[in-house]
């Protein structure tokens, strides 16, 4: 199981949301399934939504550049929401995870 190949994926088949303004209304509105944060997103962000214990947080080993090229974009993206995976197995990244890790 390869994490890019995942969110690939998922960006492909399913509903993924893009930038942090975005993924907070998503989350706020009840849609994210799982949330996924680039090493160097912002810490006030991660403390908004860590203080949410029923979101599936992961965080992406690389930088939110590193996380764009991932999702396959040429830009860079600090944070996204997963609201339906599509044919992607991602969520099962967070199988009895939650929080920030």
């Amino acid at each position: 199981m390869d994490f890019n190949d995942s969110l690939r994926r998922a960006l492909k088949t399913g509903s993924v949301i893009l930038g942090p303004n975005s993924t907070e209304k998503c989350i706020n509105d009840g849609r994210a399934r799982m949330i996924i944060l680039a090493g160097n997103c912002a810490e006030d962000f991660k403390s908004k939504i860590s203080a949410n214990k029923k979101l599936f947080i992961h965080t992406f080993e690389g930088s939110s550049a590193a996380l764009g090229r991932a999702c396959g974009k040429p830009f860079a993206v600090s944070t996204l929401a997963i609201i339906n995976p599509g044919e992607s197995d991602i969520l099962s990244f967070n199988k009895g995870m939650t929080g920030l890790k």
